[in-house]
């Protein structure tokens, strides 16, 4: 099929070395090309994710110059062959492994998700990723019950405001930590049970003081380092740790000898690797359709212009932002 629209440039949030957010360029780059199985979108809103900056920071480079960013939302403007199940003006939020910091991405037609007509789509952006990883680390992995506790580090970050509704929904007690607590009042409304402010010393403490000294039956910790180790810490008797990714602070081997005697468990979770299955494609769908209808939250704290994406990843960086930061092309 056509293209409705065929561009032979675009503007592009690019860098040609990692670093602070200041690597940024806003500069033409040429269109990305459909491919078979795949489908070209126009991008109308990017969910930084924390991927994005740690990779801005320092990590791979797939191309020179490099469009950093895996999740946007957009309308697809042409379909590659053999794709029967998109179609040109559809609206759908996309994972990509790079290339979301754009105002067009390329991306296989398996890795996008329709969205309805009336959603916001700037939220819709947000979403993939963030409950999807919040899903699997709660369920498909942490196994959690009704009427169990979990503790969710960073809950005022995407994956933390995503695993503090569902957890909840489910039945769950939900405790959850931040830099402050500030940042986590918010999230009382989505509901957030007990909030912890884990700059403080003690705060480990404090999360079995408000479980009456027993502990927490599941953490999911997105934070790594030291927080991990406290995490463990936090645990009840059996209980289990997920984590997923690491905030990039703090960096510190984990001692497992430490989860023998209160016979805990630790699970890695990584939701790319099952992205593409048709049992995580299926759960994510849900949630697009939950938070185009109102049933889940997406708190976007702010928005910034594509061409003021080093500002936006300096905030993102300072720790302020309460849930997603997006950009608009």
């Amino acid at each position: 099929m056509k293209p409705s629209r065929k561009l032979r440039v675009m503007k592009a949030a690019v860098y040609y070395e990692t670093g602070l957010p200041e690597v940024f360029r806003y500069e033409d780059v040429p269109d990305p090309a459909c491919f078979p199985g795949g489908v070209l979108i126009e991008v109308e809103a990017i969910s930084i994710e924390g991927g994005d900056t740690l990779n801005r920071a320092g990590g791979m480079m797939t191309s020179t110059p490099h469009i950093v960013g895996y999740q946007c939302a957009g309308t697809i403007r042409e379909v590659g062959d053999g794709v029967s199940d998109r179609h040109v003006g559809q609206r759908v939020v996309a994972t990509m492994l790079s290339g979301s910091h754009a105002e067009l991405v390329a991306v296989p037609s398996l890795v996008t998700w329709p969205v309805a007509d009336g959603a916001d789509l700037v939220a819709a952006a947000c979403v993939p990723v963030a409950f999807g990883t919040a899903d699997d680390c709660l369920f498909e992995f942490g196994r959690l019950q009704p009427a169990e506790t979990v503790l969710i580090q960073a809950g005022a970050g995407g994956v933390g405001v995503a695993a503090i509704q569902l957890a909840k929904r489910t039945g769950a007690t939900v405790v959850a930590t931040a830099s402050s607590l500030d940042r986590l009042e918010p999230l009382l409304d989505l509901g957030l049970d007990h909030p912890i402010d884990y700059s403080q010393s003690g705060w480990v403490g404090a999360v079995r003081s408000v479980t009456g000294g027993r502990g927490v039956d599941l953490v999911v910790d997105s934070v790594g380092g030291s927080v991990l180790q406290g995490s463990v810490q936090c645990l009840a008797y059996r209980g289990r740790c997920i984590t997923v990714g690491h905030a990039g602070r703090d960096p510190q081997p984990f001692d497992i000898s430490v989860l023998a005697p209160g016979n805990h468990s630790l699970t890695g979770v990584f939701l790319g690797a099952e992205i593409a299955t048709d049992r995580a494609r299926q759960m994510i769908q849900r949630h697009v359709d939950d938070v185009g209808s109102g049933t889940l939250t997406v708190l976007v704290d702010r928005t910034f212009p594509l061409a003021d994406a080093a500002a936006a990843h300096a905030f993102i960086e300072s720790r302020q932002a309460v849930g997603r930061v997006v950009l608009i092309p």
